[in-house]
Parts: structure tokens; sequence; C-alpha cells
């Protein structure tokens, strides 16, 4: 005679059979969660040295360490406040009820006093040709995005500020680094032609150059365009230090620019100590090569609504007003220049290039003792308090083996940290 169930051995087996649905379901649910829940290649590849480094130096302030800070190019951070014109016009503006969206190209007089600034450069621009942005790594996002498609090539000049080689790859392209001569100041123009392939986009200069200081004089830039023209390549320039420069008038690639399809990116972060406030700005050559890319980079402006609008008045106010401060900025800046060089390059172990313009120094480190520069300054930070950033966090072709520091902090600051590293690398 066969088994047969009860009632009750039926239900019994009817809830456990509903339990362990649930729990598989349930499991199986967390497993595609573990499966499915992920982030792209191109965003988990993104690095940013300069702030990424600053997570040890706050681990270390945790304990009660005093940390000397000379990782961020930031003016504002160190005591340089924009003149106090500029701070009105921002309040008056709020004030006066210009708290809603501008248009999305930016204001119609900022953007002609921006075209009047470029102008003097050498430029022949006008309103139209301006694009204002939060910050120039928004406008460096937009150009970026207008003309790279997977597997497009981008040259850099090596070192390089890395949201150029980050914004090339998170768009799918790649960055190439060509070398530069940071004694002369100089790109390496063959070093250049033998990078140039079927698959490269643009050519990028950033002059005054961050992380070196390197400024490139108006022959470089001359050989830099022909080569640009010849190859039918993008000609995207940084000139955010344009005006920090100590040793020789700078000259802004739009005195050479002549019909050549050039994209200058500025902004108010540096010259004009506004770094909080986050507003640049694109500038368009007038070359027929550019017609597509004007006519299709303001979608993305349009798309992210406006740039804050009472920022603007301030910018504005910052082009119109006084601008003596700007040259008092620069010569203290001369100063710390002058001072930190002759330290860095008194160092055993250390050499330095002389920075002519921006605020950075990328001494060399000749005879480091650890594996790499990251360890070098991961150790300095730890053993001195000191932070820099590492010389690779601004790519490992040309910036492997040294480290960079801002000299913005005042004197006294300036003094205690050469005191340090020179201590560290004895």
């Amino acid at each position: 005679m066969g088994f047969e169930p009860t009632a009750w051995w039926s239900e019994a087996t009817r809830s456990i059979q509903t339990e362990l649905r649930v729990q598989t379901s349930k499991n199986l649910s967390s497993l595609n969660i573990c499966l499915i829940m992920k982030v792209s290649k191109k965003v988990a590849g993104v690095e940013y040295a300069i702030r990424d480094i600053v997570s040890a130096a706050k681990d270390l302030e945790n304990q009660g360490r005093t940390i000397d800070y000379l990782n961020i190019g930031d003016p504002v951070q160190y005591g340089f406040q924009p003149p106090e014109n500029v701070k009105k016009a921002l309040i008056d503006a709020v004030k006066n009820g210009n708290n809603y969206y501008s248009a999305s190209e930016g204001m119609t007089e900022l953007r002609d006093a921006i075209a009047q600034k470029e102008n003097l450069k050498g430029l022949s621009i006008d309103k139209d040709d301006i694009l204002v942005t939060n910050g120039v790594s928004e406008g460096l996002d937009m150009v970026i995005s207008s003309i790279i498609e997977e597997g497009d090539e981008v040259l850099l000049p090596g070192p390089y500020y890395p949201p150029y080689a980050s914004y090339v790859r998170l768009h799918g392209g790649v960055p190439v680094e060509f070398a530069v001569d940071l004694e002369n100041s100089t790109p390496d123009f063959d070093d250049i032609r033998s990078k140039i392939t079927p698959k490269t986009v643009a050519i990028c200069l950033i002059s005054p150059n961050n992380p070196t200081g390197a400024v490139f004089g108006e022959n470089s830039l001359k050989k830099l365009i022909d080569i640009a023209n010849e190859h039918s390549l993008y000609i995207i320039c940084d000139e955010i230090y344009d005006q920090i420069v100590f040793d020789e008038k700078f000259v802004g690639i739009g005195k050479v620019a002549g019909n050549s399809p050039v994209i200058i990116l500025n902004g108010f972060s540096k010259v004009h100590l506004m770094s909080g406030w986050r507003i640049g700005y694109i500038a368009f050559n007038n070359s027929p090569q550019l017609d597509q890319i004007r006519e299709h980079l303001p979608k993305l402006a349009r798309v992210r609504i406006s740039t804050n609008h009472p920022i603007q008045y301030a910018a504005l106010e910052s082009l119109r007003g006084p601008q003596e401060y700007i040259s008092k900025f620069v010569s203290e800046l001369k100063k710390h220049r002058d001072f930190v060089v002759k330290r860095l390059n008194s160092m055993s172990g250390i050499s330095c290039s002389n920075p002519k313009g921006a605020f950075y120094a990328f001494p060399k480190i000749e005879k480091n003792p650890f594996k790499s520069d990251k360890e070098f300054v991961l150790e300095l930070l730890k053993q001195k308090n000191v932070l820099a950033v590492h010389g690779s966090g601004f790519g490992t072709k040309y910036g492997s083996d040294h480290f960079r520091i801002v000299y913005l902090p005042n004197m006294e600051i300036l003094e205690s940290a050469m005191n340090k590293i020179e201590d560290f690398v004895r």
C-alpha cells in the first residue's frame, strides 16, 4: 500500500516550498544586483591626482598633524581674493534679482567683453564666437565630446593637466603624449609628427602650462599651427594662465591663428581669482573649418541650460574694472617662484626647470630611494607633513620621476616647506 500524505503534511510541504521559493528569489535578486549594477569602464578609469592625493593628508590631519598643502592650484585658498568691486558686482546681481537662468550661450555683455579681450591677443572675433561655461573643465568636456569618436586620438603636451586625458578617455578616445623641452619651453616637433596617425583629430596646447609652467613662444605656436593645418587637426589651446607670466610677454595663439581651426579655452579662476565661482568660456576662431562644431556644440550648452547667472556679472566687472590687482598678484608670485626654484635646485638629488608662467614648479627626482614618484610624495607627506602631487599623475610617460608643487602659499610657509623637503632628500 503506497504512502498517502495527510492534509497537514501536504500543507507543510507547500509552506516549505513557498519559503524556499521566496529565499531563492531573494538570493537570486541579490546576485543579480551584484552582476547588473556596474559602472562603465570609461568612468572607472577617470583619475584626478591633484585631489585624489588629498585623502592621505586628511587622514594625517585627523591624527592631529599640521599639513603644508602644496598640491592645488587655487590662489583663493592661499589668501588671494577677488577685488572688492568684483565681489560687489556679484552681490548686486543677486540683490537685483538676476537669479534666473541666463541665455545658454552666456550674457551678451559678457560675451562681448570676452571677445574684446581675446581680440587684444590677436583674434578677430565677436560675441557670437563665445560660449560661456561653468569653468574651463566644462568647456573642455563640451569640446572633446563634440570632436571625439571611439578610438580617435588626441595629442597632449607631456606632462599634461589630468582632465585632458580623462575627458578624452571618457568619450572613447585615446590620449597621446608628446614631449616638451621644459628648459626652453618648446614642444618636440619631430615627436609630434611621429605620433600623428589617421586617427588623430586634435592637438591640445596648455600655455602657460600646468603642471610645468612652460610657456610656448610665437615661433613654437606658428610651427604647431602649421603641423595641425598640414594634417587637418583641431587646435585646442588652454590659456587660463595667460596673464600670469614672469620673464617675457605672453603671446596667445590668436596672434598666429590666421584661418586655422583654433578653439581657445579660458576662464576667470586663476588670473581673476574666482576659482570657486566656476566660470570660463570657449572662443572659436573665425575659421570656416569650425562651421560644424560652431553649429552643433551650442546644443550641449542648451542641454545643460545655462551658466551661473549672477557670477557672469562678476566676471564682466573683472574685465571692465581696474586691473592693477593682476600685476600685483603676478609680481608677488614671481618672488615666490624665484625663491622656490633656487631652493629646489640647491637640494641634493633634485633639479627644477624655471617655470615661465602659471604658479607651479615641477622638480625632477634625480635620485629616488623609493619605488616610484608617488611613493616619494606619500613618504614626504608621512615623514615631513608636506603635500605635493606625484608627477605620474600628469602622465606616466613624461610626468614620472617628478613631483608638482604650487608656490602660492606665503613666503613663511614656502620657506618652512622647502626646509622640510631639503631635509627629506638629504
